[in-house]
């Protein structure tokens, strides 16, 4: 995947986890956004669904 297809985001972790990230990157020679690319993959399902949920009329009244 090329830089062009990537979108930028900010994350807020604890510094102690990023400095370990960082490390492990230059340990496996790649950066740290293809590192935690690598991770979110591994850890998450191969697709979610997400189901809409109707509310009620009870609700509204």
């Amino acid at each position: 995947m090329s830089s062009s297809t990537k979108q930028r985001i900010t994350l807020f972790i604890n510094p102690a986890i990023a400095i370990h990230a960082r490390a492990q990157a230059v340990v496996e020679e790649t950066t740290l956004t293809c590192l935690v690319e690598k991770a979110l993959i591994k850890y998450l399902p191969k697709e979610t669904i997400i189901k809409k949920v109707e509310l009620k009329e009870t609700l509204n009244s």
